[in-house]
């Protein structure tokens, strides 16, 4: 994990079209009206209590986080069974689906290729916060305006 930072920046306030996109058979052209918003309100519940950061490795892939991508984390929530955390266990940083057990807590790997770390000790594992966002390029690297870099 590559933590991008916590500097806040002036909102940049895109453009909203507020309609929606139709996912299915394409609708009738249809007026619409947009307005600017602030993604940083929109996206996130707490933005004043969350920070970036870069996803490294397959382990989530399940989940639909890949190698690069950006998770938007949450620390004002308290992590609940069944929450994609970002813990740090042992020292090390890692991205899991937590689940609470009577006698232990298991991050989970949403990757079959991962065994569960189980933490007996509750003093061997901190719960930094709450994914709640995974942002992720669906256009290829290479093109034209695409600044998004992966990481390596």
């Amino acid at each position: 994990m590559i933590l991008l930072g916590e500097a806040r920046m002036e909102a940049v306030l895109l453009p909203f079209i507020n309609t929606l996109l139709s996912c299915g058979f394409p609708s009738p052209a249809a007026d619409y009206e947009s307005e600017l918003v602030d993604l940083n309100q929109l996206m996130l519940r707490h933005p004043d209590a969350s920070f970036l950061a870069r996803a490294h490795g397959d382990s989530m892939t399940g989940a639909g986080i890949h190698d690069g991508d950006v998770l938007a984390v949450d620390r004002s929530m308290r992590a609940q069974d069944g929450d994609i955390v970002v813990a740090c266990v042992e020292g090390e940083h890692t991205v899991k689906r937590l689940r609470k057990r009577l006698d232990s807590v298991v991050l989970e790997a949403e990757n079959p290729g991962y065994k569960p770390i189980v933490v007996s000790n509750p003093d061997e594992l901190r719960i930094f916060g709450v994914v709640v966002l995974v942002l992720h390029p669906l256009v290829t690297e290479g093109r034209r305006g695409l600044s998004y870099v992966r990481a390596k």
